[in-house]
């Protein structure tokens, strides 16, 4: 069955073939590039190419992804069925519910979309969000495998749409909270620093770059532990990959747990765990008719012992 796709904000910038792999990790490329010279694939009606750089918002066309020969081996898995116990987890996760729109508070660890490697992601368990609606949610935006928190889904097309403008048009305001390593200098201000996205012996990375995509995050210091330790509340105004892990790193103060971005020195003190401590603490965003939606998240079980740890207080950033 024909689909058309809408790119969220995570996505700008990446190649088609990129958005494909994290989408249909099983369509081979040869397959892909077929479906991309009969013009079945296109881009806001338009023919594209492989190499093509994806704007958001943009609406991608994806055909029906079988082999052409009858009888023939789909060329994309079938969805796997949901363990019950993922399918009750992400249930109780929800935060917020209406006919439009579901919040819910993403666990650290979970990927939001498929890849080569990636076969247990959130996107291939939307159905157990389905509730009572005719159709799966869809995602309107992203979050890293290790970053926890708020993630908005949409429950129809409409509803997509317009998600996907209040992040475009930057209506939609999003903060989140860090524990970094070390102090900031000034401890508020705002980091404008280019991203670009490069190869790494990691894996794919994000690099300040003169000539890159114009990335800015807001800082400031909730509250420090001595010199070692600080809160950060983190709020990006535009929406690059890993923006606020390579932000944080660049000014000196790499979030902790960040081993990619930070190296060793995201590591810096027993008792507190080897885990990316930084979460998606709130979304709030404009909706039709004048009301607004404002979905906050619990800092999960790792961050919650961090902030213990080091005297934090969370409730006083409320």
């Amino acid at each position: 069955m024909t689909e058309t796709r809408k790119v969220v904000e995570d996505e700008e910038g990446i190649r088609l073939d990129r958005w494909f792999k994290r989408h249909f990790p099983a369509l081979t490329h040869g397959h892909l590039e077929k479906l991309l010279r009969t013009g079945q694939v296109r881009i806001d009606g338009g023919r594209a190419k492989s190499n093509t750089r994806l704007e958001a918002g943009q609406m991608i066309r994806v055909p029906p992804l079988e082999d052409d020969k009858p009888g023939a081996a789909p060329a994309v898995r079938q969805a796997p069925k949901i363990a019950d116990e993922d399918a009750e987890a992400l249930q109780k996760s929800v935060l917020y519910m209406d006919a439009e729109v579901i919040a819910i508070d993403k666990p650290a660890g979970l990927a939001v979309q498929g890849g080569t490697k990636t076969h247990r992601h959130l996107d291939g368990m939307l159905d157990a969000l389905r509730f009572d609606a005719k159709e799966r949610p869809r995602l309107v935006h992203r979050l890293d495998r290790d970053t926890s928190g708020v993630m908005l889904l949409a429950r129809s097309a409409r509803s997509a749409a317009e998600l996907a403008n209040a992040f475009k048009s930057k209506t939609a305001r999003k903060v989140y909270w860090a524990a970094v390593v070390g102090v900031p200098k000034p401890r508020e201000g705002v980091i404008d620093l280019a991203l670009e996205k490069i190869g790494g012996p990691q894996g794919e990375m994000v690099a300040v770059e003169e000539d890159g995509m114009s990335a800015v995050t807001n800082y400031r210091t909730a509250d420090h532990a001595g010199a070692r330790v600080a809160w950060l509340v983190l709020e990006p105004l535009t929406g690059r990959t890993h923006q606020l892990r390579v932000h944080c790193a660049a000014i000196g103060t790499p979030i902790l747990g960040d081993g990619k971005y930070g190296g060793r020195e995201a590591f810096p003190a027993e008792g507190i765990a080897n885990q990316l401590h930084l979460h998606a603490r709130a979304i709030r965003l404009p909706r039709p008719g004048g009301r607004w939606l404002e979905a906050k998240a619990p800092l999960p079980p790792h961050m919650r012992d961090t902030w213990r740890f080091l005297g934090f207080d969370p409730n006083g950033e409320e």
